[in-house]
Formats: structure tokens, C-alpha cells, sequence
């Protein structure tokens, strides 16, 4: 699976105007399926970013991660992580997973992210969607469970 996180001091996502999914301190995750994941990859992923020391200590390092702070996770799913624009100026999104695959493993990947006592919102499953944030830092991490 893919993810691009942000420390986010407030994200939302809405859908047709209506917000969906909104969170004060904490990360905004896009995150993509692809064909070769399972329900290990994304037990992976949500463990790694639980774990992941991006937020300040009191001596302003980043050094303690969303579970130590108590912060939340806003989960928004986004093919367009698996774009392949090798060839022409047209991205091609053949390389993420089929939709069915994909919302199980997404679903998969934010009761992981609960399980491990995070709070998390989401947006829609395959929706046209508004996000908005704060980017905090900026900090902004791109994870991939297929890279070593």
C-alpha cells in the first residue's frame, strides 16, 4: 500500500459540500491499494505510522508519534497515488488496485489504524472529494509497503 502523510494541525474532507470527515492535530492520510496488497500490508502500514516519530517533544524535535500525542488520523483514499506517468502527459492509474480490492483493504487499513486506539475519521470510499487542511510543519511523508 501507498500513503502520503501530513501533519496536519486541522484537516477535513466534504463531499457536495457536506463535510464528512474533519480532525483538529494530527495526520492526514492518502492512501492507495495496490494489486499485489493484503490484509498484512495494510496491518503493516497502520503499525508504522502509529509508531512513526513525526510530532514535537517539548524541545521542539520530532520525537513523539500520533499514538504518544494523542492525535487523530483523517484516512481519505486516493488512487491517483498509483499513477504511472511514464509514458505521454495522461497519468495511467492501471497500476492500483480494483475497486473492490481496494475499498476491502482501505476499510481493512482504517480499522487497523482504531485498533490501535487512534482516532480516525474518513472521507468517502470513491467519492469526488474537497480536502482541506493546515499542513503543520510542513511535514509530509510518502510510505510504500512494497519499497524496502
Amino acid at each position: 500500500m501507498r500513503a502520503l502523510l501530513q501533519r496536519v494541525s486541522q484537516a477535513s474532507v466534504s463531499v457536495g459540500g457536506a463535510t464528512v470527515g474533519e480532525i483538529e492535530a494530527g495526520l492526514l492520510i492518502l492512501v492507495c491499494a495496490m494489486p499485489e496488497d493484503t490484509e498484512a500490508s495494510a496491518e503493516a502500514l497502520a503499525l508504522k505510522i502509529s509508531k512513526l516519530r513525526l510530532f514535537k517533544d517539548e524541545a521542539g524535535k520530532m520525537n513523539l508519534s500520533l499514538v504518544q500525542t494523542g492525535g487523530a488520523a483523517l484516512v481519505v483514499s486516493q488512487f491517483t497515488l498509483a499513477a504511472d506517468t511514464s509514458r505521454g502527459t495522461r497519468p495511467g492509474f492501471s497500476y492500483a488496485a480494483k475497486p473492490d480490492q481496494a475499498r476491502a483493504l482501505y476499510e481493512h487499513f482504517v480499522g487497523c489504524l482504531q485498533g490501535l486506539g487512534i482516532t480516525t475519521q474518513t472521507g468517502a470510499f470513491g467519492a469526488d472529494m474537497s480536502v482541506a487542511l493546515v499542513n503543520d510543519g510542513p511535514v509530509t511523508i510518502w510510505l510504500d509497503t512494497q519499497a524496502a
